[in-house]
Parts: C-alpha cells; structure tokens; sequence
C-alpha cells in the first residue's frame, strides 16, 4: 500500500513538473509572438513614414536639363622673367719663387715671379640675335737676383661678336676686337753686355679689327667664323722703336697708322674635356688681300687648366705667332703656373 502511495506521489509529482514547464513554454510562445508582431508594426511604420505617396491635386513639377559650360576664371601668373644675359667673372694669381744659397754646389738664381690673368665674359641670347663680349687681360713679371724686373706676359685683348641666325648652324655676324700691350717690350742681350733694347709698348703694336661675315656653330663648344669682308688697323704710336724693329709692324715709318682690308677665318674651341680640366683655343688667320700669301698672320692661343680643389688650379698655357711683319720665323711662348682661380658666380 505504502509502495503504491509513493508511486502515485512520484507520479503526480512528476506530472506537476511536467505542467510547470508546459505553462513556461507557453508563456515564452506568447511572449516571443507579441515581441514578432511589435516589431512588425515599427518596422512597417517606418517603413509608411519614409515611403512617399503621390498625392491628390499636386502641383506639377517641371524638371530642367543640368547644362554645363566653360567659365574663364584669371589666373594670376607668378612674377617670373627671362634672363636672356649671362656673366661670369675670372681671377687667376700664380706665385712662383725660388731661392738658392750663394754656396750651393748645384747653382741656381734666386727669383720671384707674379702672373694675373683676368677674364670678364658676357653673352645674350635670344633667338635669333646672339651677342658674346669677352674682355682678357695677362700681365706677369718676374725678377732674378742681379737683374732687373723683366715681363712674363703682357696681353690685352677685347672681342665682341654680334650675329644673327639664318639656319640651324649658321649665322650672319659682324664683329669688332682690340689687341694691345699694358707696358713696354725690351729685348735683352744673352751675355749681359748690351743694354736692353725697346721693342713694343703700348699701341705700339696695337690692332683694331672689323669684321663681316658668317659664322658656323654646330655645337656649344665650336665656333668657326668666316670673316669675307675684313678691316684692321696697325697702330704703332712710340715712334722710338723705327730704328729698332726693321720691319715696324707693317706700318711705314713716319706713319703711326696701317691699313689693310682681308680675309680673315677665327676658330675657336671651349671645352671641359674631362672632370674639372678645361681646355680653350683659339686660331686666328688673317689673309691681306693687297699682300702675296707670305704675309699670312697665324696665331695660335691655347689654355689647358685643372683645378686642384675649389681655389688652387695648375694651368698650361701657351701661344704660337707666325707674322712676316714682325718677325721671319715663327714666335712662340709658353708657361706652368700653380695658383688661385676663382670664377663667379
């Protein structure tokens, strides 16, 4: 009896739990249902909030075609201006000394000596004119113990070329250049027996040239001008030197002036032709037409320098003349310097 009361209270236990639980779930249904349809209705509502109806005896809207066109806005350009000119400047100052004991086995003479060399060159370019003036200025002395001071170097020279192009390499040009001297020119005896003997001085010799003409350029560093319509002057303003120099410079004694109309051919060559050495030359042939051909003028000026750093440069320089005029055989000089250069900017 006992075994079968604890049975019916197992069982009616069991079933209340099983109606606890059914009651749970089914309030969980209706509640998840009621959440459903909650959301339903805010979905929809926002959904009718946001939808738009056209409505009843609205007023026609009248849509416009969205054209687009150029508008020209100033623009303000920024102040720049074109150099057409260009200038560079450039200083050379060569010291050389020697020096020797009155006893040295080896011998020697004790010397100073002083070189300059100035260069001022400018150029404008705006095609199709084209002007280049350069202005070259050398002047070295040197002193020996026992003698006097005597020149190294003594150069004026000043160019300036004006052209006009007329195809892609060549030019027609015209151009204008002066030659002279700073000071006096002597001539020394070797053996120290006669006194030195004036020779040159200043526009004495001196040359004015003008020149027409057309000019080759093919590249930066070539200039070939062609001068078929030449003129030169020959100064030679100290008439102390008649009765030194036979030959006067061309110019008759008595005279200080000499005229000549020529031919004459320029070439000239400006390159670096490797890391910081530069090579310049310069060919000047001068062909009279009123003269027989062995009066020819011939002169040659080259300059090879390389700088050591940013001051100190070693240049090689050297010029070789051939004129009837002055002289029967061909004149030469040449000179090794170890200096300062500065070029600027």
């Amino acid at each position: 009896m006992l075994f079968i009361i604890c049975r019916m209270f197992k069982t009616g236990l069991g079933l209340f739990f099983l109606f606890f639980i059914f009651l749970a779930l089914t309030a969980h249904a209706q509640q998840t249902d009621t959440l459903k349809k909650d959301t339903l209705k805010i979905d929809t509502s926002l959904l009718n909030k946001y939808r738009q109806y056209p409505q009843k005896n609205s007023i026609p809207v009248k849509t416009r075609t969205i054209q687009i066109q150029q508008e020209l806005i100033p623009v303000t350009l920024m102040d720049y201006k074109v150099n057409y000119w260009r200038k560079n400047i450039t200083f050379a100052l060569n010291f050389n000394q020697a020096a020797f004991s009155n006893n040295y086995s080896a011998g020697g003479v004790t010397s100073v000596a002083l070189g300059s060399n100035f260069i001022y060159h400018t150029e404008y370019n705006k095609a199709p004119f084209s002007y280049v003036s350069e202005l070259n200025l050398l002047y070295g002395k040197s002193k020996n113990k026992g003698q006097g001071s005597r020149k190294t170097n003594d150069r004026i020279f000043f160019d300036n070329k004006i052209a006009s192009q007329i195809s892609k390499h060549w030019f027609f040009f015209g151009s204008l250049s002066f030659e002279s001297q700073f000071d006096k020119g002597f001539q020394y005896d070797a053996n120290n027996v006669n006194p030195p003997m004036l020779i040159s001085n200043f526009m004495s010799p001196g040359y004015l040239t003008e020149s027409v003409g057309f000019e080759y350029k093919p590249t930066k560093y070539f200039d070939l001008r062609l001068g078929t319509g030449t003129a030169r002057q020959t100064f030679v303003l100290d008439t102390t030197i008649y009765r030194n120099i036979p030959g006067n410079y061309g110019v008759t004694p008595g005279k200080t002036i000499r005229n000549d109309i020529a031919f004459q051919m320029v070439a000239i060559f400006d390159k670096d032709i490797a890391k910081n050495m530069h090579f310049n030359a310069r060919y000047d042939m001068f062909v009279p037409y009123a003269q027989s051909l062995a009066y020819v003028r011939h002169r040659i000026d080259a300059l090879l320098s390389a700088k050591v750093n940013r001051l100190i440069n070693v240049s090689i320089n050297a010029t070789m003349l051939f004129d009837k005029n002055t002289s029967n055989s061909i004149q030469g000089t040449e000179g090794l310097s170890l200096g300062i250069l500065y070029r600027f900017p």
